[in-house]
């Protein structure tokens, strides 16, 4: 996919996602070419978050009818992502050999998500 905003649709909000954004894990409604990759850095990019990993569902569509009508809903792609909500600091040995450590940049939560929190 070619930007970050036409990976995510819009965030998926039922009473099952709202009791899981407390474990860390946000639900979208994404395009259905979006790979998994596609999804971490859209959603990295775009709430400035550390993603741990990503779980996706696609959903075909149910056939509904009016009257003597025969159609189908369209299929769509969920995609439940789970972020690094304990960001601990980074420690490493520079090129001089001393010990760095570094703190985390990236956000613990997404408050835009549905207007939550």
């Amino acid at each position: 996919m070619r930007f970050a905003e036409d990976v995510i649709i819009s965030p998926y909000i039922t009473e099952k996602s709202n009791d899981e954004i407390s474990q860390g894990k946000y639900t979208f409604i994404v395009a259905r070419r979006a790979t998994k990759t596609d999804i971490r850095n859209a959603v990295e990019k775009l709430f400035g978050v550390k993603v741990i990993n990503v779980n996706t569902v696609n959903y075909e569509g149910k056939e509904k009818r009016m009257g003597v009508h025969v159609g189908t809903t369209p299929k769509w792609k969920k995609a439940i992502v789970k972020i690094d909500t304990d960001p601990k600091p980074v420690t490493y040995y520079d090129s001089n050999g001393k010990q760095v450590t570094t703190g985390k940049k990236y956000k613990t939560e997404i408050p835009e998500f549905g207007g939550m929190q």
